[in-house]
């Protein structure tokens, strides 16, 4: 039995005027399939609304970062938007609201985990994302993009347990393109220090840009720690408007 919605509104901060579009964002086909061999009125499962959730995603990530980083090129820009995007990071945030509570799944899944499940949280969340939209428009689905997926706690995909690999890829890619797009030396990492027991390490890793540019930072795995580290190091290069003459 999944909980009460009004939770998950003050959750995604929208009180919606029409609680039936939350109630359908996130009804699963198995739910959906079920009611309809039932005697009970027949359900409309969430399959629509998390195709038009994606789309919406995608444009208001890509908006987003062209306003936060308009001197970016296309790669760029493409590498964060596609971790940004990926079932990696959109699983993070629906464990954050706990999407998984709130479920209306048939016996089949629900007996065996569909709560919990990637995909299935994943889908509701793009469905919730359209049903925000169709209830308030663009301005509060716009917040809670922001709020929630663009603003998420760095490193949030490792705490939820999730597949971060392209996330490790991307950063580090994006600080050599950054780099190269402004002249500046390759980046180079080092790890500078390992702490804690050998089943349970914590890694720091060093990235340097250059004689002047020098970011660290801390993961439970060396890939992680380099992740974070270009990452910060990526921002403030951005924001400095750093240019050739940081080369050595």
């Amino acid at each position: 039995m999944r909980a009460e919605l009004g939770t998950l509104e003050s959750s995604v901060n929208h009180r919606f005027s029409n609680p039936a579009l939350l109630d359908r964002a996130l009804t699963h086909s198995s739910a959906a399939n079920e009611s309809r061999a039932g005697a009970g009125p027949a359900l409309s499962d969430n399959e629509p609304l998390e195709f038009l959730g994606d789309s919406i995603l995608g444009f208001l990530v890509a908006e987003a970062l062209m306003q936060r980083s308009p001197e970016a090129t296309e790669g760029e820009l493409s590498r964060v938007k596609a971790h940004l995007v990926s079932a990696a990071h959109l699983h993070g945030v629906a464990r954050r609201l706990d999407l998984g509570r709130y479920l209306e799944l048939g016996r089949s899944e629900e007996m065996s985990g569909g709560r919990a499940k990637k995909t299935l949280l994943v889908d509701a969340l793009e469905a919730v994302i359209a049903a925000i939209y169709l209830d308030g428009g663009m301005e509060p689905v716009r917040r809670f993009v922001a709020a929630n997926v663009l603003d998420a706690p760095l490193g949030s995909d490792e705490e939820a347990g999730t597949d971060i690999q392209p996330a490790i890829a991307n950063f580090k890619s994006v600080l050599q393109e950054f780099a190269q797009s402004r002249k500046l030396p390759q980046p180079k990492y080092s790890i500078v220090r390992e702490r804690g027991p050998e089943h349970s390490k914590t890694f720091t890793v060093e990235v340097r840009v250059g004689k002047d540019w020098v970011g660290q930072a801390e993961g439970r795995t060396k890939k992680i720690a380099a992740q974070r580290a270009a990452r910060g190091l990526f921002d403030r290069l951005r924001e400095s408007g750093a240019e050739a003459a940081a080369q050595e």
